[in-house]
């Protein structure tokens, strides 16, 4: 490869960047290292050096949470903008959960 340098320039979220820096710097590595060494991994890796993963729905999220905290619960329903669904009369331990947190 050439000993020439090329300058990238990305848009992050400036608390994304702000988290990483410090994160980095703890770790004695400035970002230009950081991105130049994602960058060789992919050329090693021949793609991304970690597998994407779909994000959790509300739903699944609520549903990983109850179960972490063992929250009684029959069955969990959650509609289209991710809010629980609950029958306090037959869930009245989630659903105290899911009111008041």
């Amino acid at each position: 490869m050439a000993d020439t340098k090329s300058n990238i320039n990305v848009s992050i979220d400036t608390d994304v960047t702000i988290l990483a820096t410090q994160i980095l710097e703890r770790m004695g590595i400035d970002k230009t290292t950081a991105v130049d060494m994602f960058f060789r991994q992919v050329i090693a890796e021949r793609g991304l050096p970690f597998k994407p993963t779909l994000a959790q729905t509300y739903g699944e999220q609520a549903l990983d949470i109850i179960k972490r905290k063992n929250i009684p619960h029959k069955a969990v329903e959650v509609n289209d903008e991710g809010h629980i669904i609950v029958d306090k009369d037959k869930d009245p331990d989630l659903y105290d959960w899911a009111v008041n947190g």
